[in-house]
Parts: C-alpha cells; sequence; structure tokens
C-alpha cells in the first residue's frame, strides 16, 4: 500500500473536506483489498439469510492501493 500522502483537502481550520472526501466504506474496501478480499463479490449472509456486502458499494481508495 503507498503510504505517507495527502488525499485530499480541507478548509482553513481542517474542520470539512474540500477536495476529495474519503467515505468510511471507503477505508474499509482498502483494507479488504489489502488483505486479498473482493469487495464487489464477497458477502456476509444476514439473520434473515439474505447476502450484504462488506461495504456496500464503496470502492477501495485509489491513491492507496
Amino acid at each position: 500500500m503507498r503510504h505517507g500522502q495527502v488525499i485530499g483537502a480541507t478548509d482553513k481550520h481542517a474542520g470539512e473536506p474540500t477536495d476529495r472526501p474519503v467515505a468510511f466504506g471507503e477505508v474499509f474496501a482498502t483494507l479488504y483489498k489489502q488483505m486479498g478480499i473482493d469487495v464487489t463479490k464477497a458477502t456476509l449472509t444476514d439473520l434473515t439469510g439474505r447476502p450484504q456486502y462488506l461495504v456496500d458499494g464503496n470502492l477501495p481508495i485509489a491513491e492507496l492501493v
């Protein structure tokens, strides 16, 4: 994984993203990809027996993989 870099930008108070906001799902998708798990295909079965995707539509952060 390429690390040690800044992705996006924030306002002058570092309170809100102004460029390239990152969602938690993208972070988890990146971690799963690094572990060799394809987040577009991997599912878990919920209590009702239906398959649920691990990160529900989020993709890995392209700048890190």
